[in-house]
């Protein structure tokens, strides 16, 4: 998912830097490339996340998130819990499988009872063909994957931040709403009841912090409008 917007003189730090933070969570949320590992166990990543939070001007406390994994390991954890399922035979004589998906799915619709699969994505779907965005052809996934909607928040953000601050930061905060906020909430509480998470249940925290603080500092700014 990608677009370009202009950067005007005037351009809104805050917002600008609440995009980026988007975008790192949305980077941190992938597979894990060696990149991101360097800079996970080398503490960069930390900082850089850091140092984005201070220039948002949210309350946020940033937890300590680093990695004493080496690549392969970090690889195989993010695998463990986002991307393989559990299979277990019930009955060898008639070859019964029990399968389930992963134990922290990345996907809004797993944690959406009150809505179907298709209701959520054909609203992802309009929400990003309103701004003339498209999923990736080369790397396709549902459209209410974890990182296209940080993404998407990250480009609304950006939007604020340089043509069209209300009526951006009005569309996020609906977003958050509709659909991030549910996807947050949904991983952090996930990610707390799972053993062995390492860098990844303080990246969830952080990523629920960002969602919520940013979603009520949204709505206290519309509130007094």
């Amino acid at each position: 998912m990608a677009a370009t917007v202009d950067a005007p003189d005037d351009l809104d730090l805050d917002a600008a830097a609440r995009a980026t933070l988007y975008r790192a969570l949305a980077h941190a949320f992938q597979y894990p490339d060696e990149a991101f590992h360097e800079a996970a166990a080398s503490g960069a990543l930390e900082t850089e996340l850091g140092a984005c939070i201070d220039r948002t001007g949210l309350d946020i406390d940033l937890p300590s998130i680093g990695t004493d994994d080496d690549y392969e390991t970090l690889a195989a954890r993010y695998n463990d819990i986002f991307e393989l399922g559990y299979s277990e035979y019930t009955d060898r004589t008639d070859g019964s499988l029990d399968a389930q998906g992963p134990p922290v799915p990345l996907y809004e619709s797993k944690y959406r009872p009150d809505r179907s699969w298709n209701d959520v994505n054909l609203d992802l779907a309009r929400a990003y063909q309103f701004y003339g965005l498209e999923i990736d052809q080369e790397d396709r996934d549902n459209h209410d994957a974890l990182s296209y909607e940080l993404e998407f928040a990250a480009f609304l953000a950006r939007r604020e931040a340089a043509v069209d601050g209300e009526n951006a930061a009005a569309a996020r905060l609906d977003f958050h709403d509709r659909h991030l906020g549910h996807l947050a909430a949904g991983v952090a509480d996930r990610l707390a009841d799972e053993p062995g998470t390492d860098i990844y249940g303080p990246l969830a925290e952080l990523l629920e912090a960002v969602v919520r603080a940013d979603r009520n500092d949204l709505a206290e700014r519309e509130a007094e409008q």
